[in-house]
């Protein structure tokens, strides 16, 4: 009788000796080690701790502080909970780092171009920028800008500006809106408003690419998605328009709000830092374009404008926003070194914790978990927005 082979392959073998299965298994066996070894050194740690009279858990962060916060995002008293000033830190880190982030941009982007400019002092200005803040430490910069901003004349001697915005060794006190929590959410709405348009124009744009045809009422439905989101809310508080104007009564001012010289100076020192890298960033992007491409839009006639918006723009767009991204993180974490000047980010207000609650391992979990978050989410929407100026190719 003949044996006749099996035409199925691994199928005759018997599933524990087939490749796959042992790889599968050798895999489940390492994970089992691993998660092992972590609670082997999660329940020696802890019996540690309690031989030494200290507990642990996340119950202390509803026990009440004892410290209090000079710049907070909301109010902070000494007496509220540990968990409120987390979410303080929270909150300056994550407004300090989207008001660097606009800021790095705006600037990068000017000078990105600058150094490209047929111009030359132009151009040597922004190479000469590009030198000077990124070849120099970056807490050298916010130290240099704190002392900055403290050098100025005190409250009484401020400077003014149109008795409008004052600067002074306070700070620098602006106007602000009456109803900060309304400004807020219209600000929020109208920035969602911003994004779900970019969706609808580029739907709009895949329709036009795919049928020939032109979205004639694409401009009114841009433009009613862009604002009616902020007017529905702005209707929702009430219609507030009033604006608290500083004024200045006896030793301080009134009204307004003031920006801390310890905000200033990790706000500059950020912003003007990373903006550098932001500038090469997009001066390669630029680059990056087809020079014959440009000629070809040059030679058929498009204006300045739409030979960036048409041709330049969506292919730089795919080499810049990568590293952009990577940059917007880089921010986000050199945001911790507000702790040199002072001013209570998220890195300063968790030490401030950890000092008064002893702690210190669940504070540094809950730090380093928050800055993941905080990264990922950046990463997240940087994917988001690259995916929409990939050009497809067959």
């Amino acid at each position: 009788m003949t044996h006749i082979p099996s035409t199925t392959g691994e199928s005759a073998v018997p599933f524990w000796r087939q490749p796959r299965s042992r790889a599968i298994a050798w895999q489940a066996l390492l994970l089992a080690a691993l998660a092992a070894l972590g609670i082997w050194l999660v329940l020696n740690a802890r019996q540690a701790l309690i031989d030494r009279g200290m507990t642990s858990g996340l119950g202390f962060l509803f026990d009440e502080t004892q410290f209090a916060l000079g710049e907070a995002f909301f109010s902070f008293t000494s007496g509220d909970t540990y968990l409120k000033a987390f979410a303080v830190g929270l909150g300056n880190t994550v407004l300090l780092s989207a008001v660097s982030i606009l800021t790095a941009s705006i600037i990068g982007a000017i000078v990105g171009f600058a150094r490209l400019s047929p111009n030359a002092l132009a151009s040597s200005l922004a190479r000469a920028y590009v030198y000077a803040f990124r070849n120099t430490p970056q807490l050298v910069q916010i130290v240099f800008w704190y002392t900055f901003f403290t050098l100025f004349p005190a409250a009484r001697l401020s400077w003014s500006f149109f008795d409008f915005v004052f600067a002074s060794n306070r700070g620098l006190t602006i106007p602000a809106p009456e109803n900060m929590t309304a400004f807020t959410a219209v600000a929020a709405a109208f920035l969602a408003g911003c994004a779900l348009a970019w969706r609808v124009a580029h739907l709009a744009d895949r329709r036009r690419r795919r049928t020939g045809q032109k979205w004639k009422s694409a401009k009114p439905v841009l433009l009613a998605t862009i604002f009616v989101p902020a007017l529905l809310v702005w209707l929702a508080f009430g219609m507030p328009l009033a604006w608290s104007i500083p004024e200045l009564k006896g030793f301080n001012f009134a009204g307004g709000i003031t920006l801390s010289p310890e905000f200033l100076a990790i706000y500059f020192g950020l912003s003007f830092y990373i903006a550098a890298f932001i500038a090469e960033i997009v001066r390669g992007g630029l680059l990056s374009v087809d020079s014959g491409q440009i000629e070809a839009a040059n030679a058929i006639g498009l204006t300045r404008i739409d030979l960036y918006r048409r041709v330049v723009a969506p292919q730089a767009l795919r080499v810049i926003i990568p590293p952009l991204a990577a940059q917007y993180v880089s921010l986000l974490k050199n945001s911790s070194l507000g702790v040199a000047v002072g001013y209570p980010d998220l890195f300063s207000v968790s030490n401030t914790m950890l000092t008064y609650s002893g702690r210190t391992i669940e504070v540094l979990c809950i730090m380093a978990a928050v800055y993941l978050a905080l990264s990922l989410a950046i990463g997240a929407v940087a994917n988001f927005v690259n995916g929409f100026v990939q050009i497809p190719e067959r």
